[in-house]
């Protein structure tokens, strides 16, 4: 199979939403509760070019099990 840049994306796209998954699942054992503790990372560029105007959110909750998924996701992309 050949590795491409929209594989790389997809594979860490499904271990990001896996790992977040499992987190939620976690999130009712107290003392997993260092795993399944999130950050929410904000970016909103905005622009307005007198021809075109954007706005753009995007809000992304990571823990510590959703980045243990995109490690995954890369590792899995490596053995391809």
């Amino acid at each position: 199979m050949k590795k491409n840049t929209l594989t790389l994306i997809l594979l860490l796209m499904i271990g990001l939403v896996a790992g977040t998954l499992v987190g939620q699942l976690l999130s009712s054992y107290a003392a997993l509760s260092f795993l399944t503790k999130s950050v929410e990372l904000s970016w909103q560029p905005k622009a307005d070019l007198l021809v075109i105007r954007y706005d753009l959110d995007l809000h992304i909750r990571l823990n510590l099990i959703s980045i243990m998924g995109l490690a995954a996701g890369f590792w899995v992309f490596r053995r391809l």
